[in-house]
């Protein structure tokens, strides 16, 4: 099962200058607890973003998707493309994490999206892929609020078919 997870504004933001454009602890924890356990793939820029002392996310083996053919990093192992580091993580539940343009080239791979949506209206620089016909929502969520600043927020699931 190849699964990709993001948080997104009303508009599809997803970052802004190389980093979230909102901090909600509660999707942070949420994320953890769906790719605990279970390889995440993500692109060189992702990496670079995560604070220092979370790389690599404890739990769950790091694949970074670069270009770069020399690009090492402790805790992490290299793919050259989406394909390659689907085929590296193996069989199982895999996880892609960002940014922007590895959602674009996973998505047709995809079976799964776990999608926090944020009411928040917010300028960005990196968005979301387009959620097509082809996927059925799986859950709706309801509306929570933020204990940190009171953004509201939702967790859905959509799945192939």
């Amino acid at each position: 099962m190849l699964g990709l997870i993001w948080a997104q504004s009303r508009a599809g933001v997803i970052g802004r200058d190389g980093a979230i454009p909102w901090r909600i602890p509660e999707d942070m924890a949420y994320f953890k607890d769906v790719t605990s356990g279970h390889p995440v793939v993500m692109g060189r820029k992702t990496w670079d973003s995560l604070p220092p002392r979370f790389r690599p996310l404890t739990g769950r083996r790091n694949i970074v998707v670069t270009r770069d053919r020399d690009w090492l990093a402790e805790g992490a192992e290299a793919a050259h493309s989406v394909e390659s580091a689907i085929t590296l993580a193996g069989p199982g539940e895999t996880w892609v994490m960002g940014g922007g343009e590895i959602y674009s080239a996973a998505m047709p791979f995809a079976d799964r999206l776990v999608v926090t949506e944020v009411d928040v209206d917010t300028e960005g620089d990196a968005y979301a892929p387009t959620i097509g016909d082809e996927w059925t929502p799986e859950t709706t969520g309801d509306w929570l609020t933020s204990e940190r600043d009171g953004l509201k927020f939702r967790f859905r699931t959509y799945i192939r078919g």
